[in-house]
């Protein structure tokens, strides 16, 4: 038995595919495509600081909130309930933004996590804008 190449004929072609001339149409759509394309833009809204006028920038004493481990608040070192903070805190935040005292919160490790994050919540829905945590 005798074994063939599979050719039968001997004149040199080349059956192959030519991807150039394909490639080269592919870029140049490709780069059609880039040009004219819409460039994506989104909108962002930013309230940006305001200038302050020119006045002597002074800072007022900020005040201490001290959370203890059984959930007591102290404000300034007095003890004060739940509604008592809820009164100072809307008392403190009407005043002028650039005029608030920091709100410094140091809760005691073994208190309970729901004790400062509702002193939290508390300062935030009186729309405190300076709050801080101490960190130990």
């Amino acid at each position: 038995m005798a074994f063939s190449s599979g050719s039968t004929r001997n004149d040199g072609s080349i059956a192959e595919i030519n991807i150039i001339p394909l490639c080269d149409v592919l870029l140049v759509l490709l780069i059609i495509f880039m040009v004219t394309a819409p460039m994506p833009s989104h909108s962002i809204d930013f309230d940006l600081p305001q200038p302050i006028p020119d006045r002597p920038l002074v800072l007022p004493d900020p005040i201490h909130l001290r959370i203890d481990a059984a959930g007591q608040a102290y404000w300034n070192e007095e003890a004060v309930g739940l509604e008592q903070l809820r009164q100072r805190m809307s008392t403190t935040a009407a005043v002028d933004v650039a005029d608030q005292p920091m709100l410094q919160i140091d809760a005691s490790g073994d208190c309970d996590y729901q004790v400062v994050a509702r002193v939290a919540a508390m300062a935030k829905n009186a729309k405190l804008a300076r709050v801080g945590f101490v960190r130990r």
